[in-house]
């Protein structure tokens, strides 16, 4: 009987932890996914705090030109309102625009996002850059 009592305290023990274990482990699956959620923008929060620039033409390391135009997403309206007035975001785009070659913009444009990206960021005393998009693309 003594024996008897043990095995059935212990089933219920591994019972009561493995529904323990599943409870934590769902509890933190859906905390992550709601995390997740918060932190992705919508299409309309992106366009609150975004500006286009303007269409610029410059030469590329090759001999060739582009004419290019991109979206710039910022982490909110301040930032957004300040890099809109900074002279240095030409210069930046234009500076990273002429390292490159007219094959690396038929590969992708990811790497050149990216380093404009970075680059604005520096740029940045307070607030970020969160996305650059390239709207507008013609190599001449």
């Amino acid at each position: 009987m003594n024996k008897k009592v043990i095995n059935i305290m212990l089933t219920l023990l591994i019972i009561i932890t493995l529904a323990g274990v599943v409870t934590l482990v769902l509890i933190m699956n859906n905390k992550d996914e709601k995390t997740h959620a918060d932190d992705e923008k919508n299409v309309e929060e992106m366009i609150e705090t975004s500006f286009e620039t303007e269409e610029m033409t410059t030469d590329l390391k090759d001999g060739n030109f582009i004419r290019i135009q991109f979206q710039i997403v910022t982490d909110n309206k301040e930032t957004m309102k300040k890099l809109k007035k900074d002279f240095r975001l030409k210069n930046v785009m234009i500076k990273e625009l002429s390292k490159k070659e007219s094959s690396d913009f038929r590969a992708g444009l990811g790497e050149l996002e990216s380093a404009i990206k970075e680059e604005l960021n520096q740029l940045l005393d307070t607030g970020m850059v969160t996305d650059v998009y390239t709207t507008s693309k013609i190599l001449q």
